[in-house]
């Protein structure tokens, strides 16, 4: 096993992987930036180092400076959380060069599937079901109308770099194809430094359910069941819930098969997520996260397998001793993402936690790195933290969820908390009746109380 990892991240990632460090003995290294200096992980952690001021790219994006935390440190392993360096491939090519070892896949693997087109063309290779559109890069407004046209409107440009919602375009005829195309494109190379755009075909009411992955990089790799994370606005995920609702066992177990035997041609390693959209009893591919999901708590509430222990141990190469058969699904878990964001509008709003008491008692668990007294700073993303709840079924889990969100308590600021409120009194959320449009339909018609 490791001796000392480095943490390369903030905020209640950086405290969930400092925590399962120290569950297996490894000393930990926290790095921030100026402005995190009071958080939690910081406090926390055996040693910490600042790399450099508030803004993401001069400190959690600065490769050199975490290069030389970890060189001072002495640390022989870098866990890079969610976002930020997560899925660069980059940054994992030069941790190798300094005998340093990525807690993830190998940058090979990074690579492909954090290319769009590359990634559904070799999903498709795996045997994994994808969504129709072009074989790839679409270069003209010319072309994209010869495709649009050929598979139907709606149609969707997305940026094969892209993720978040970002260069993406929904076109509903011919005549909307030119002002797409170049809006889409810009926003690509405006992002993501690479104006490339595909076209997929457009669903109309789908949901958006994704499998947990994991691999040892030897031909060995498991799922461990699906998260619905239908409930998004603006692309972003606001609830997610395993399992589905929407599926029924068979259609959950045959898509976790074609996910792991997916996993094991690919010989992938680490954790992995192989997102769909699924519509009409059918999965559609759209894209593989090549790290840990902000939900995996969900995953792990149901499975009882804690799934950054796993992590580490497989990029030690001590391999991945769960076979598929000891993979145990147990009960109902749905995640809040709880965020310092007006209710209606998601307006941020950073600040100082005047008062701080999070729920408790049997089936829930709260993810965060706040505490009262700590200010929420302004540069980055303005989770605060997951209130995850489990239930012997989906009726006991929404009833403690309901309960959860009552004894939550954070002042100071405006949270999202009213939101979930609302929803867990929703018909349609009771009923599990929902797909990825629901939420922003929801919100135009609806006044959440403060």
């Amino acid at each position: 096993m490791f001796s000392k990892v480095l943490i390369a991240n903030r905020g209640e990632i950086a405290l969930r992987v400092l925590r399962a460090c120290k569950e297996l003995g490894i000393q930990t290294v926290a790095v921030h930036s100026t402005a995190d200096a009071e958080a939690m992980h910081v406090k926390l952690a055996d040693e910490s180092v600042c790399i450099g001021p508030p803004m993401a790219r001069d400190s959690y994006l600065n490769i050199p400076q975490i290069l030389a935390a970890c060189e001072i440190t002495g640390a022989d392993a870098v866990h890079p959380g969610y976002g930020f360096l997560s899925e660069n491939a980059r940054f994992a090519e030069i941790l190798e060069a300094h005998n340093i070892q990525f807690i993830g896949p190998s940058a090979e693997h990074i690579r492909v599937m954090g290319d769009k087109i590359a990634a559904k063309q070799t999903a498709e290779r795996l045997g994994i079901p994808v969504v129709p559109g072009s074989a790839g890069g679409v270069d003209t407004p010319e072309e994209a109308k010869r495709i649009s046209s050929d598979m139907g409107y709606p149609v969707l440009i997305k940026a094969a770099s892209g993720g978040g919602g970002k260069g993406m375009q929904v076109v509903r005829s011919e005549d909307e194809i030119e002002l797409a195309f170049s809006t889409a494109r810009s926003e690509a190379a405006a992002n993501f430094g690479d104006d490339t755009v595909y076209i997929e075909k457009y669903l109309g009411k789908p949901r958006h359910i994704e499998v947990q992955v994991m691999g040892d990089g030897k031909g060995h790799a498991i799922h461990l069941g699906e998260r619905d994370c239908s409930l998004q606005r603006r692309h972003q995920k606001v609830w997610e819930e395993a399992r589905s609702p929407a599926l029924n066992d068979e259609q959950q177990a045959k898509i976790g098969e074609i996910c792991a035997n997916a996993m094991k041609g690919l010989g992938y390693s680490g954790a992995g997520t192989i997102e769909f959209l699924y519509e009409n009893g059918e999965f559609y591919f759209i894209e593989m996260n090549t790290r840990l999901q902000v939900e995996h708590p969900v995953t792990e509430m149901i499975t009882r397998i804690d799934l950054v222990n796993e992590q580490l141990k497989v990029a030690c190469g001590a391999g991945l001793d769960i076979k598929q058969e000891d993979v145990r699904f147990h009960g109902h878990a749905i995640e809040c993402r709880i965020n310092a964001e007006n209710a209606q509008t998601f307006r941020p709003s950073p600040g100082k936690i005047s008062h701080y008491h999070p729920p408790g008692g049997l089936g829930v668990r709260v993810d965060s790195g706040v505490y009262q007294g700590y200010s929420i700073p302004p540069y980055y993303d303005s989770l605060i933290g997951k209130l995850i709840v489990t239930g012997r079924n989906r009726v006991e889990c929404m009833m403690r969820l309901r309960r959860a969100l009552d004894e939550f308590v954070i002042d100071g600021i405006e949270t999202t908390i009213p939101l979930f409120r609302n929803l867990v009194d929703n018909a349609d959320i009771a009923n599990g009746a929902y797909d990825i449009h629901w939420l922003e339909n929801y919100l135009e018609k609806t006044v959440i109380e403060m």
